[in-house]
């Protein structure tokens, strides 16, 4: 009997069985149940989120012989010829392979065929973005107005490559990233029905490790069964993965924090020397100092024992926030040169010596104590500033203030330059909460404290009350940064929209008054017009 892959072995047959998207099979199980089934469907999220399995499972259901509660029988003839592929009315078409104009020609002729055994014909397009335009402009006019017997589902990791024009006719459902907590129920159901003995820590690395996606913690698994063995632990994961254990993270980590060159590199060079993934290596460095700042932040950790948890509280003790973000964004730009480097093992260890840079200070809980252990530097550092002050001829000093000041006389005073801001952007909260919750804390962090209002209708205004420095500005602007920013801003606004970024002490910012009544009337969703 042939092999099956876990991920296709345990692949849901009904909508229950669909992890972490309940705001979703919700909806699409009530449409089937009253018989409000659109004839265009959009599944947009990222890998392994479930979108594929949802179309097939809404293929059948719509076709069911006897569906119950909007869900298919999985037992009727037409059921059980779509699960093992011979329903010839249910279409599956990757637009990965086939994109060009006489694929989607090939459709628009098919579709004027009534089903031969179903009661619709469904067309599911895998990866829909890869359309190519002329693709796009053959599929619009089905779309627009397709017969009563056809349905389309899309599917797409990248729906902001999709013309407005596709998007606009279809019922748009976001799969969001599945949470580790659902895919540690999944996982051990997986385990439990494939004899498959597994550790609570051991499950948890690997729901850490999918980020969000089923798919890839399913795969994950079964590289662990692959050598017969069915008794996974952490460490058999993390060895099979390459990523390296927590007692070198710490102390590359412990090491960068008290500036110390030698020991950064000696842990950095046993990792090494084990042969693990210098990817994987980043990864995990990053995510323990994110989990530093995590902590300092809000004093939660999940996946850390008690005696891990105290030497992460050691380390938060001695460092600032502000150098933890600062390592977080090194770190990352880090990541992405060594990917094009042909000396990787150099430039990550030239990475650490220069995290591990003297020159900066920071401030601790206690005050404005010095980090640096080598007091040595600062001391000749200040005794030169102390010569130059003791050179300097106090004369000269005088008619340099005087100087000074009747430059500030004669200086024209330039007015900011004014902004008027429409409506504030109610869900801008949501929207960095969202970004917390995944982890994303150097675009929280740096938005924390920030404001949102319209700008126009296709641009909004992200406000700084303290002013926006270079750093900020740089993690910001940085392309992976700015377009997941502007795809959740434009979820929320139901438009495609822009950013831009407000720095409130070089330009006046002007709130547009808004009516009480008219605000008053939306609270209360009343259909209240007022004309001034």
């Amino acid at each position: 009997m042939a092999y099956t892959a876990l991920y296709r072995k345990f692949r849901p047959i009904t909508f229950s069985e669909i992890v972490g998207q309940e705001h979703i099979t919700k909806t699409l199980k009530n449409q089937i149940t009253i018989g409000r089934v659109g004839h265009a469907y959009l599944f947009n999220g990222g890998r392994g989120t479930g979108k594929t399995s949802a179309a097939k499972i809404l293929a059948r259901a719509i076709n069911c012989l006897n569906p119950q509660g909007g869900e298919p029988c999985n037992e009727c003839e037409i059921c059980k010829a779509a699960i093992s592929g011979s329903l010839t009315d249910i279409v599956e078409m990757d637009a990965a392979s086939n994109n060009s104009v006489e694929d989607i020609r090939q459709i628009r002729d098919e579709v004027n065929f009534l089903p031969t055994l179903a009661k619709y014909r469904v067309y599911i397009i895998d990866e829909v973005h890869m359309l190519s335009t002329g693709a796009f402009n053959a599929l619009l006019k089905t779309l627009e107005e397709p017969p009563t017997h056809v349905k389309f589902i899309l599917a797409t990791t990248e729906p902001q490559k999709l013309p407005a024009t596709i998007l606009s006719r279809c019922q748009r459902f976001d799969f969001k990233k599945i949470s580790n907590e659902n895919i540690e129920k999944r996982l051990k159901y997986v385990c439990e029905e494939s004899g498959i003995e597994i550790t609570k820590e051991a499950l948890k690395v690997v729901a850490v490790l999918s980020e969000g996606a089923m798919r890839d913690a399913l795969s994950i698994l079964e590289r662990c069964i692959q050598d017969g063995e069915t008794q996974i632990d952490e460490n058999k994961i993390k060895d099979l993965v390459g990523i390296p254990k927590l007692t070198y993270i710490h102390k590359i980590v412990e090491a960068v924090v008290e500036y110390n060159v030698e020991n950064a590199l000696n842990a950095l060079n046993e990792v090494i020397n084990e042969g693990k993934d210098l990817q994987y290596l980043l990864w995990e460095i990053i995510k323990y100092v994110k989990d530093i700042l995590v902590y300092k932040t809000s004093k939660t950790l999940d996946i850390y024992s008690d005696e891990e948890k105290k030497k992460i509280e050691e380390i938060e003790k001695n460092i600032t926030k502000e150098r933890l973000l600062n390592i977080i964004y090194e770190l990352s730009n880090l990541e992405n040169e060594i990917k094009w480097s042909t000396q990787k093992n150099i430039m990550m260890q030239v990475g650490i010596i220069k995290l591990c840079n003297l020159q900066e200070t920071t401030s601790t809980n206690q005050g404005e104590n010095i980090e640096n252990p080598k007091i040595e530097i600062l001391e000749r550092k200040l005794a030169q500033l102390e010569n130059q002050i003791n050179n300097i001829d106090t004369k000269d000093i005088h008619n340099k203030v005087l100087n000074v000041e009747n430059e500030k006389k004669n200086e024209k005073i330039i007015p900011k330059q004014k902004l008027q801001l429409g409506e504030k952007l109610k869900t801008w909260q949501k929207i960095l909460e969202q970004l917390k919750q995944e982890g994303k804390m150097p675009i929280y962090s740096t938005l924390d404290g920030t404001t949102a209002s319209k700008v126009n209708d296709m641009v909004i205004g992200i406000e700084f009350p303290q002013g926006l420095n270079s750093f900020a500005k740089d993690i910001l602007e940085k392309p992976e940064n700015m377009t997941e920013l502007e795809r959740k801003v434009s979820i929320e606004c139901g438009n495609p929209m822009r950013i831009k970024l407000i720095n409130s002490k070089e330009v006046e910012v002007v709130h547009k008054e808004e009516n009480p009544i008219q605000e008053l009337a939306q609270n209360m969703d009343l259909p209240l017009n007022i004309i001034e």
